[in-house]
């Protein structure tokens, strides 16, 4: 098996790479006018560093490993020859793009759609959680794109009747990486034992795990490699910092923090469902217009979380790390890692849906006296030591009193949720948006909760 080529620049134009960025649009990379427009109406000016690499290896019919930071226009990257392709070969079942989340499936769809508007092109997203049955007949209709996440596919792949990928050209495994980590491979495994060898494939990663190589040598052919950056690390108009506080003042010290920084929009990740949904309660019983996103939820309520969230109708989502890889919200103004990631390459996906496409940014980590190793495996990472982020211990003392009532009926609300959950299963997804919990527009004031609950 030939190993991958490096390529970071055409060896016959010796004029440096910033030059070579300034001048080339989209047209220049020999994308094709009516994708061109469709780009201008998206407002994509100019195309990014892994776009001047990867497109026009891409459109020469080359299989291409494309390692990039988050943020940095991968779907643009894959979508636009594809596309191009596709204008070439009109053919129903052309593409086949893998993800490891459904919210990340349903953007690329968005952008495939964008992209191909004025040409017609019809995509299909086929996720759990999602009703079966109308996938099924949007495979039937024979859509050109099809995004899938892996176990869903092999599904329809296995039991929808006259479905099959066996005229397929293109396969795009996005965040290859977290596929794999998501112990996707079997699936993988399956799909690509079902699909014509003969077809161009793009794999797109953050980081080159030693899965992702072996991935690499099973299903592409001489692959060119487009690295734009393969050291690990944080966009350079993110503020970084961190904050050192014994683990029974955490909720306090993040209700002082979104006092600080009001008026910005925040991610804030937890590392369970459960937690997600008691800091959601906590920070509501207070006030904050905060909605959750995680994985127990239905899928249509994290995606109206998402959407409550990008048309800034919340300024607080809190999250487990199904958000912390890909999606593209520009408004994020502070990432706040709550609890800290267990993986440190997750600390990079994390921060990184701030500061996106050239805008600044922050990212303040809680690290407890139990998360010291953990933090500093991340420093050593990033290769940097972050500072602390500024304080006023005396000031978030003062609020102890009203975020202490506020936990008392977060945790009553979790309960009595979880009550309601047993005694009425098939409305189990009714109170995932925390909305609709009990108590929650019950605001603490001054320490004192209002006698009179909502009744349901």
């Amino acid at each position: 098996m030939a190993a991958p080529e490096e390529h970071d620049s055409p060896a016959e134009e010796p004029q440096p790479a910033v030059q070579e960025e300034e001048t080339k649009t989209f047209k220049d990379l020999g994308v094709t006018d009516v994708l061109c427009e469709a780009c201008d109406q998206l407002g994509w000016t100019k195309p990014t560093k892994i776009q001047i690499e990867a497109i026009p290896l891409a459109l020469q019919g080359r299989d291409i490993i494309g390692l990039a930071e988050t943020g940095s226009g991968k779907t643009g990257a894959f979508a636009l020859p594809i596309l191009n392709a596709l204008l070439e070969t009109p053919q129903r079942l052309f593409a086949l793009v893998l993800t490891p989340t459904r919210e990340l499936a349903f953007q690329i769809s968005e952008q495939f759609e964008a992209l191909g508007s004025s040409i017609g092109v019809q995509s299909a997203v086929i996720v759990g959680g999602i009703d079966s049955m109308s996938q099924s007949l949007a495979l039937a209709k024979k859509p050109h794109i099809v995004i899938a996440t892996p176990g869903r596919l092999i599904d329809h792949l296995e039991n929808t009747k006259g479905f099959n990928l066996r005229a397929l050209k293109y396969l795009v495994m996005d965040e290859a990486d977290r596929i794999l980590n998501m112990d996707f491979e079997t699936e993988v495994d399956k799909i690509l034992k079902v699909i014509p060898r003969d077809r161009k494939t793009f794999l797109f990663s953050a980081t080159m795990t030693k899965k992702v190589q072996k991935l690499q040598r099973a299903a592409l052919k001489n692959p060119v490699k487009c690295a734009v950056s393969s050291k690990y690390q944080t966009v350079e108009k993110l503020q970084q910092y961190y904050l050192f506080i014994p683990s029974k003042f955490k909720d306090t010290y993040l209700v002082y923090i979104l006092n600080e920084l009001a008026g910005n929009s925040f991610m804030i990740f937890c590392s369970t469902c459960n937690n997600t949904q008691r800091t959601a309660l906590l920070l509501r019983n207070l006030g904050f217009t905060a909605i959750p996103l995680h994985g127990q939820m239905s899928q249509s309520k994290r995606l109206g979380s998402l959407n409550k969230f990008k048309a800034k109708a919340r300024s607080i989502l809190l999250a487990t790390d199904v958000a912390s890889r890909g999606l593209d919200i520009p408004h994020v103004d502070v990432v706040v890692n709550f609890d800290i990631p267990t993986h440190s390459k997750d600390y990079i996906h994390r921060v990184g849906r701030t500061a996106r496409a050239g805008r600044s940014g922050k990212a303040i980590t809680f690290v407890t006296q139990y998360d010291v190793e953990l933090f500093q495996r991340i420093e050593h990472l990033i290769g940097k030591k972050l500072p602390v982020f500024p304080t006023q211990d005396d000031e978030v003392m003062m609020l102890t009193e009203r975020v202490t009532e506020a936990q008392r009926f977060a945790r009553m609300e979790l309960r009595e949720h979880g009550e309601k959950k047993k005694r009425t299963r098939e409305d189990a997804g009714d109170n995932d948006d925390t909305e609709g919990a009990i108590g929650v527009r019950n605001k603490v004031a001054g320490g004192k909760m209002k006698k009179k609950r909502k009744g349901r």
